[in-house]
């Protein structure tokens, strides 16, 4: 079944979709093995089979809403198309993951017409919001692009120097004040600076508190407001960092942001330690906004656009259609 036959235009992207599929490798080994199970296994659409397959799904830690619609939309395909043969339906099964996250995945990032582009960053602590910061810092200077780097963070312990340090080994200007200013005065501080110094990109940390949803919408608040007061249409992206390996955890803290804040994009990271890949979905789904970047592993350079085809490719690899090697 060759329907990702024409999928890569270029070794470059066929390097990325095998990257891709190496990060997504728990995923697929463990949360998609009971759909490649099933599919082997069962040979007639029928009631009995559809059940299993939504319970599957269910597993893979996809979330229970986005199931439920998806099961809704492979029902009427299947009624309509007359299918009755399992192997039949794998086309199917793949069009309709496809066709949920339509209109979904866009993958450039935003970027100003003239001035700074400014980043801000959101996000529980833990979840990897600084190191996506710096590799995202990293894969921008590697564009040539001049960066700057605001430590907007002044709650957490060691926030601050987590961020200089890593502006230490890209070679790239951390602006900061002591613990516990107010990250509104180092933002404006910072914007100012980058404004002078003609810098292409701005990236922002901010504090990661959720104790209560009021007080992060009252800072967040502020801290727009000053953004866009020091530059037309700024945040020009405002991401959203999600680690994969909380699964609907995840999910459930970005809800939280999301209603509080003008989110842009999510960021997955750490996707390669979790077997909850399918979050990814479930996400796009559940909050109407797009996965646009993903990290895994340590180094600076392990970290890229996301785009929904290697997404797909990787994780149905080998489950919905004959494997076929990326490179």
């Amino acid at each position: 079944m060759g329907w990702f036959k024409n999928l890569f235009k270029s070794k470059e992207e066929k390097q990325k979709a095998k990257k891709m599929e190496l990060g997504l490798k728990k995923t697929k080994e463990y949360s998609f093995q009971g759909l490649k199970h099933l599919l082997e296994t069962k040979k007639k659409v029928d009631d009995s089979f559809l059940n299993e397959l939504e319970e599957t799904l269910i597993l893979s830690d996809m979330g229970i809403d986005f199931v439920l619609q998806y099961m809704e939309s492979l029902k009427k395909t299947i009624k309509r198309e007359k299918i009755t043969d399992v192997d039949k339906l794998k086309s199917f099964l793949f069009d309709t993951f496809y066709s949920m996250y339509k209109g979904r995945e866009n993958e450039k990032l935003v970027s100003a017409s003239n001035g700074p582009t400014v980043y801000l960053f959101m996000g529980v602590n833990g979840t990897g919001k600084t190191t996506s910061i710096a590799k995202l810092a990293y894969k921008l200077k590697n564009e040539n692009k001049s960066v700057m780097l605001i430590a907007g963070d002044t709650f957490r312990a060691a926030a601050k120097e987590q961020l200089i340090t890593w502006g230490e080994r890209l070679n790239i200007p951390v602006i900061y004040k002591q613990d516990g200013a107010d990250p509104a005065s180092v933002i404006f501080e910072g914007l100012r600076s980058a404004k002078a110094q003609k810098i292409d990109y701005v990236l922002i940390d901010t504090a990661g508190r959720l104790q209560t949803k009021i007080n992060l919408m009252k800072e967040l608040e502020k801290i727009y407001k000053v953004i866009g007061r020091e530059i037309d249409g700024a945040p020009h992206e405002a991401f959203l960092v999600v680690d994969a390996t909380t699964g609907q955890n995840g999910l459930n803290q970005a809800k939280v942001f999301n209603e509080v804040a003008k989110v842009t994009g999510v960021i997955l990271t750490k996707l390669d330690g979790s077997s909850k890949g399918g979050i990814v979905l479930s996400i796009s789904n559940s909050l109407e906004i797009p996965v646009k970047l993903y990290g895994f592993g340590e180094k600076a350079e392990d970290f890229d656009v996301f785009n929904i085809d290697n997404y797909l490719y990787s994780i149905f690899n080998g489950v919905l259609f004959e494997e076929e090697n990326s490179e």
